[in-house]
């Protein structure tokens, strides 16, 4: 199984300060199309393709890869997708909170299996690598950030 897990301060020094408010709007619009926040070409579709009052369903090509992710909301805190067909199985959670001096934290993690494949494979391992490497999900949070400040200096957010 995989699990990584990376946390980055919302505000770091230097930037312009993003509101709870403004980052949750970011991560519910990535949440329903990610292309607005990967690079160019790494999602070609994303559409949400069914919406009820406690989960939307979203289908996507991301990396090549078509899957389809179960997707809850819990307001102004955490972005849940869960796998329900693609490559992995599992959840990828994304969570805003305030740490213990009060600082807003965006964190990522997840517990994650690659379909069709054994627990602890060679394949496995790369992934584990990769989600945890500087190229990973602790880059993703800090391009998420860098998005929504885009977003909302445009008046989009």
């Amino acid at each position: 199984m995989i699990f990584s897990t990376a946390t980055v301060p919302v505000n770091p020094e230097g930037e312009p300060p993003l509101s709870r408010d403004q980052v949750w709007a970011g991560l519910e619009l990535k949440a329903r199309d990610a292309r607005l926040f990967l690079p160019p070409g790494v999602c070609t579709r994303c559409e949400v393709v069914e919406e009820s009052a406690t989960h939307f369903v979203r289908e996507a090509t991301i990396a090549g890869a078509d899957l389809s992710e179960i997707i809850t909301l819990e307001p102004q805190s955490k972005v849940t997708f869960f796998q329900a067909s693609g490559p992995r199985e599992g959840a990828i959670i994304n969570e805003l909170f305030d740490d213990e001096s009060g600082a807003l934290q965006l964190r990522f993690y997840c517990y994650l299996g690659l379909r069709g494949k054994a627990p602890g494979s060679a394949e496995e391992q790369a992934e584990q690598t990769q989600f945890d490497s500087e190229n990973g999900y602790r880059a993703a949070l800090h391009s998420t950030l860098k998005r929504t400040r885009e977003l909302v200096a445009q008046g989009r957010l």
